[in-house]
């Protein structure tokens, strides 16, 4: 089942309809024009009948890190691409659905439509939102075939958040990558800003920090921000947030519909989640 909040939304769990309803990149930032970022990239799964649309990012060949509530109650298989434009406008899109939506996605399915197919799996300790000390935010998508044209992202080193002194959190910028919704006014209708579905696409923020704690790290998401360059988004989820060139975290969860306030980004070096990559030969 998707996760429920109260106070927060997971940034990305959203049927993925493709037609009207918001379901994809980030509030302000960068297109991804150069495929700079070749090994972030979009999964798509079914759970309960429904189609819904994350971030990851290829840590190893066979290995592809996100978050646990982009793969916890995943039916079938996870389809996964590093294509930087999903697609410009609902016209487009090619994705495939589900011949039998309760039972997920097939391999065949995915594959015959020209995606990477895989099977998720998930922290056995997410709490699934419910308790801010063991938040365990972490799940990968293990694929059925390598991929061998793309360098995995590097993690970072144990404690590496941890080395940053408290007062210098709000001087360090975190770049976060993924496949999420654009804030912006609609192109017709009301014109306050709105997470817009298209163009579906890879995009990149720079976020400076605000708050950290053992399991997460939370940042200011605005694009005006006069240190920042934006936030993330719903389907930003489970991407990577960067420092350094290296991989610190995955997008986890948000406090506001319009995704213009403060950013939750579940720790990846810390042991509890580190100690469950070792099982799928991450170190």
């Amino acid at each position: 089942m998707r996760p429920r909040m109260l106070a927060a939304f997971a940034a990305g769990v959203m049927t993925i309809g493709l037609s009207a309803a918001p379901s994809a990149a980030s509030t302000g930032g960068t297109v991804d024009s150069d495929n700079e970022y070749d090994n972030v990239g979009f999964i798509m799964f079914y759970d309960d009948g429904s189609r819904y649309r994350c971030s990851a990012t290829l840590v190893s060949p066979t290995v592809v890190l996100t978050a646990a509530h982009c793969t916890d109650g995943t039916d079938g298989k996870t389809l996964v691409t590093f294509d930087p434009v999903i697609a410009e406008e609902p016209a487009d899109v090619t994705l495939p659905r589900a011949a039998v939506p309760s039972e997920g996605y097939t391999a065949a399915e995915i594959t015959d439509a020209g995606y990477l197919s895989g099977v998720a799996s998930t922290h056995p300790d997410y709490s699934d939102f419910t308790d801010l000390d063991t938040w365990n935010d972490v799940g990968v998508v293990v694929l059925d075939e390598p991929v061998t044209d793309i360098e995995p992202a590097e993690l970072a080193p144990l404690g590496t958040l941890d080395t940053i002194p408290k007062n210098e959190l709000r001087k360090t910028l975190f770049r976060a990558v993924g496949y999420g919704t654009e804030v912006r006014k609609a192109d017709s209708g009301p014109q306050n800003p709105t997470p817009q579905s298209f163009p579906l696409v890879r995009r990149y923020v720079d976020m400076p920090g605000q708050k950290l704690t053992p399991q997460v790290l939370q940042t200011n998401g605005n694009e005006k921000d006069p240190f920042g360059t934006g936030g993330t988004c719903f389907g930003d989820s489970g991407g990577p947030v960067f420092l350094d060139g290296q991989v610190v975290a995955v997008t986890s969860y948000g406090y506001t519909s319009n995704c213009r306030y403060l950013g939750g980004y579940q720790r990846v070096e810390i042991d509890a989640a580190r100690d469950w990559l070792a099982g799928f030969g991450l170190s």
